[in-house]
């Protein structure tokens, strides 16, 4: 309003000019708009004025005589485009100006704005029209020496120019670099971005109030098709979807070594057999239409129409996907049906080189399916897949098969190139040696869960209880027959890894106290204290301590400022010491039935030690949250 003031409200703000492109006289057409009030009006705001046209207000426009503007073909085959110098940049004079029957709505906007002076583009189909109009305005700036600012409609989406572009998100900003036609290419490109970022002192991680480790929450997606759409080895050889679908749904680590910290049903990239028991089955039926080896065989709507409800969330949404697919062949726009397919479930990783295995890794895959299909019956994993493969152990083990079937395939993959991402993805808690004995912990991968609707200013809204963690306990060089190993006054149930004296187990429990969470009448479970229980001496030999946050109670303010803060965050959470005291050792009694779950080894007398409780439907993962409710 104080601009207006100052300006003067009966001073123009800008100039709008009615353009349009005549297809049948191939030129540049103008004509005249009319309004009420015989002035053209802005829509009040501060955005740009080709924003705030009140297109409503023009005269009546027949619907029936509004001239249809067709969109490019992005299948046809396209000549070079022209040079600057042979636009036309005319308006078509044969035709009188101001009495022009034919009324069109899209318009070029001059506006001044802080000092600078803007052209807003109109809306255009075609890549030509829209450099012949961009040729124009830079022949008057040059003639005028007068700096411009175009802004308004991206230009027309066309394969035979390169797109780069710059998008703020909350908290991140988001860089969607152009397509690669070779590895060269690609590796160039990354090296630049990564160095420009650090030089405007931007970067690719972060690091919560912990210390941990993370990405940015951006993601990293990466896109997968062809110089044309055309040429899109997906619309080409659609069973070569049909094998990503089934390597990524055998092997549960690509889907989670690579994700951000929100992973499950809910999340941004679900995977595809996760939230519906039934998707295993209808996809098995999607497959069997779809051939083999059949190049340029397959219509390319079909391969839309058969994925199309599959490739979703658990709310039907087709971006919330694992393998998205709206811009494969949608048959909504021109822009959908660009040849390809999106991985969603890859988060940022803190160096571009991580980044360039992730790019090797699916190109790799890429070629192996292309040459030799995949073509194996879904996995029904059940309660198993997060039960075991959100621990390192599990999901290392399942990585080094996928290596394995890359080197059996013809290509030399290392299993070396992934330890970044499990350092990052699991990170290192601490480790205790007692004699033989070899304790060591990592974090774990925990899905959250969203909670029911609330209110909240500014509406509703739905919760996500991020107070439960997961860790890793993996042990070494234990008799089994002596040892027990105790979280918190509980036995911890171990699993075997197929190594003498080795034995890994998960355990799930509550961080901190949320205002909302899953269950909020339990309690905190941290400290953790992990003792080494000798059932020979019937006391604790050794034990280790590790806490959430600041074990003198201290609560950070800031985040970490580099990684060696962040690193010592992380420190001072671990003890090797701290052992429990007044341990009582279990009494043996016969196995029996307790609801969902069945005791193994006997509950204490009198509370005064805790037994072991078996959770059939996970058994690699220990609750504690489920161990105090049975206390």
């Amino acid at each position: 309003m104080a601009e207006l003031l100052n300006d003067g409200l009966d001073q123009p703000v800008g100039y709008s000019i009615p353009i349009a492109w005549d297809h049948d006289r191939s030129n540049w057409q103008s004509c005249q708009w009319s309004f009420r009030r015989n002035n053209l009006f802005l829509v009040p705001g501060n955005s740009p004025a080709g924003l705030r046209l009140p297109l409503d207000s023009i005269q009546y426009l027949d619907p029936k005589k509004e001239k249809f503007d067709p969109e490019t073909d992005l299948f046809a085959e396209k000549d070079a485009l022209p040079q600057i110098h042979e636009a036309h940049s005319v308006i078509d004079q044969s035709k009188s100006f101001n009495n022009s029957t034919e009324i069109f709505k899209t318009s070029l906007i001059v506006e001044t704005r802080q000092g600078k002076l803007f052209v807003f583009f109109p809306p255009l189909r075609q890549l030509e029209h829209y450099l012949d109009l961009v040729g124009a305005v830079e022949r008057v700036a040059e003639s005028l020496q007068i700096p411009v600012l175009i802004e308004g409609y991206d230009p027309p989406s066309d394969n035979r120019v390169q797109k780069f572009m710059i998008t703020p998100d909350p908290g991140v900003i988001e860089v969607n670099i152009h397509p690669s036609k070779s590895w060269k290419e690609l590796l160039s490109n990354y090296e630049i971005l990564y160095a420009k970022a650090k030089e405007s002192r931007l970067t690719t991680e972060k690091f919560n109030l912990d210390g941990r480790h993370t990405g940015t929450g951006g993601g990293n997606h990466v896109t997968l098709g062809g110089v044309t759409p055309s040429d899109s080895p997906i619309l080409r050889r659609p069973d070569v979807l049909k094998s990503f679908i089934t390597y990524w749904q055998h092997h549960p680590s690509l889907s989670y070594l690579f994700s951000s910290q929100f992973i499950g049903p809910t999340s941004q990239a679900p995977r595809v057999d996760e939230g519906r028991d039934e998707i295993l089955y209808e996809l098995e039926l999607a497959f069997q239409q779809i051939p083999d080896m059949k190049e340029d065989e397959v219509p390319y709507w079909l391969v839309d129409r058969i994925f199309r409800n599959l490739l979703v969330d658990i709310t039907g949404n087709t971006h919330r996907a694992e393998f998205c697919i709206d811009k494969l062949y949608s048959p909504d726009s021109s822009t959908g049906r660009l040849g390809i397919l999106e991985f969603r479930g890859f988060d940022m990783p803190p160096h571009y080189r991580m980044s360039m295995v992730q790019m090797l890794l699916i190109r790799t895959l890429l070629a192996w399916f292309w040459k030799t299909p995949y073509d194996h019956k879904l996995v029904r994993w059940g309660t198993s897949l997060h039960d075991k493969f959100l621990l390192p152990h599990y999901s290392y083990k399942d990585m080094s098969e996928v290596v394995n079937d890359l080197h059996n395939a013809g290509y030399a993959f290392d299993m070396a190139w992934f330890e970044p991402f499990f350092a990052f993805r699991f990170p290192f808690l601490g480790e205790l040696q007692v004699d033989d004995i070899h304790i060591e912990l990592k974090m774990a991968i925990e899905p959250w869960h969203v909670l029911g609707e609330e209110i909240s200013n500014s509406g509703t809204a739905r919760f996500v209880d991020s107070s439960l963690e997961r860790l890793q306990v993996k042990i070494s060089g234990l008799t089994d027959t002596r040892y027990h190993l105790l979280c918190n006054g509980f036995r911890i149930p171990l699993k075997s890894t197929g190594v003498q004296g080795e034995y890994v187990t998960g355990i799930r429990y509550r961080a901190w106290q949320p205002p909302s969470a899953l269950h909020p009448t339990l309690g905190v479970d941290t400290p953790l204290v992990i003792d080494l229980y000798d059932t020979w001496t019937k006391k604790s030999v050794a034990a280790c301590k590790y806490h959430v946050s600041h074990p003198g109670g201290r609560s950070y303010d800031t985040f970490p400022v580099n990684s060696f803060e962040a690193e010592s965050r992380r420190i001072s959470r671990f003890f090797d010491f701290g052992h429990s005291i007044n341990l009582v050792e279990p009494t043996v009694v016969p196995a029996q039935s307790a609801g969902r779950f069945v005791t193994k080894v006997n509950i204490m007398t009198n509370y005064e030690a805790k037994g072991e409780i078996y959770n059939p439907d996970f058994p690699h993962t220990m609750d504690l949250r489920r161990y105090k409710t049975r206390q």
